[in-house]
């Protein structure tokens, strides 16, 4: 038996559609994804559905730093997610799904989950 260890990438939008420190939402596969960017080009993608309120929301939040790690706290709570793992640092036992994400000649992609 052999198994695909290949990855399927889809293309989200231009690199330039997504300014530091801010996040976009994307459909993929009728999840919706937030993709956030940072400086130096560090980019993360998460689900967009903030499970404390129920909204999709997440990349509308408020993007930063807790004690140097990089988070975005939802526009509605205010609950912080890690975004390198999607743990909340607010609600114990809380996280959402954390996607890979790549630019590919100035095109933002992210893995299809």
């Amino acid at each position: 038996m052999t198994t695909s260890l290949e990855r399927t990438w889809t293309a989200v939008c231009g690199v330039d559609a997504v300014p530091e420190y801010s996040g976009v939402a994307a459909l993929l596969d009728e999840v919706q994804v937030a993709i956030f960017r940072l400086p130096g080009e560090r980019w993360y993608a998460l689900s967009n559905w903030d499970p404390c309120s129920g909204a999709a929301v997440l990349s509308r939040g408020i993007v930063g730093d807790a004690g140097g790690v990089a988070v975005v706290a939802s526009p509605v709570y205010k609950e912080r997610f890690l975004l390198h793992s999607g743990q909340c640092l607010d609600a114990e036992g809380v996280s959402v799904p954390v996607y890979e994400v790549r630019v590919r000649e100035g095109v933002v992609e992210v893995e299809s989950p």
